[in-house]
């Protein structure tokens, strides 16, 4: 493989998956308020959104600013507390990881949650000393679907976007990734081929998947 292949990967679904501690902590977050949505309603306007939107439409008023951040804070504070004895990688994933890193792809995580989100499973899935770029909710001025992460990473990585894969697991994330012109394998931890936008590829985990049969998409 040569040195100009990046492949991205999202985080929450994609390297872990965390979407059901993320409603656990969202429900907590809501109960306080004496709000209770539903499985459908988090399905829908949860996985993958940015917690603007999802503080906004949950709370039925634009979140923005300073209040933004300290709810933003608080809910995401209660995840990590949530979750932290269960982070655990998709299965197969690190070993297609260090597949990936073996065959001379450069490799990079881009995700809309915070960068404290993002150094938790960090710090329990080592895999940081292999990535060349790292970016969260607080690096990007404009959210998924809009492809200014994964534009910024395929930059941070010294490659053009038609030679990245990018793994997503979320409607906003894959149509991001589509928008910057990248290939995309849909990650199916979250939602249904159906739910997604068309992908190059689909899995439901990464047991079996080589760097070979990625870089084929880019072929």
């Amino acid at each position: 493989m040569t040195r100009n292949t990046a492949v991205i990967f999202d985080m929450d679904g994609v390297i872990c998956h965390t979407n059901p501690y993320h409603s656990l902590a969202f429900r907590e977050f809501f109960s306080t308020r004496n709000l209770s949505p539903t499985d459908q309603e988090f399905a829908q306007h949860m996985f993958g959104k940015s917690n603007g939107y999802i503080l906004s439409h949950f709370l039925k008023r634009p979140i923005t600013g300073q209040e933004l951040l300290q709810l933003e804070d608080e809910k995401e504070s209660l995840f990590r507390k949530i979750y932290e004895p269960y982070v655990d990688p998709v299965q197969g994933f690190l070993k297609f990881f260090l597949d990936l890193k073996n065959s001379g792809a450069k490799l990079g995580v881009a995700t809309s949650a915070p960068m404290a989100n993002l150094e938790l499973i960090l710090s329990k899935v080592h895999i940081q000393d292999f990535l060349g770029s790292m970016l969260a909710s607080e690096d990007v001025k404009k959210h998924k679907p809009d492809p200014e992460v994964y534009l910024k990473s395929a930059s941070n990585l010294g490659v053009t976007p038609q030679h990245c894969v990018v793994f997503e697991d979320s409607f906003s994330g894959v149509s991001a990734a589509l928008n910057a012109g990248m290939k995309v394998v849909g990650v199916l931890t979250s939602h249904t081929k159906e739910e997604l936008p068309p992908c190059n590829l689909y899995i439901d985990n990464y047991h079996g998947l080589t760097a070979g049969k990625v870089i084929q998409l880019l072929a």
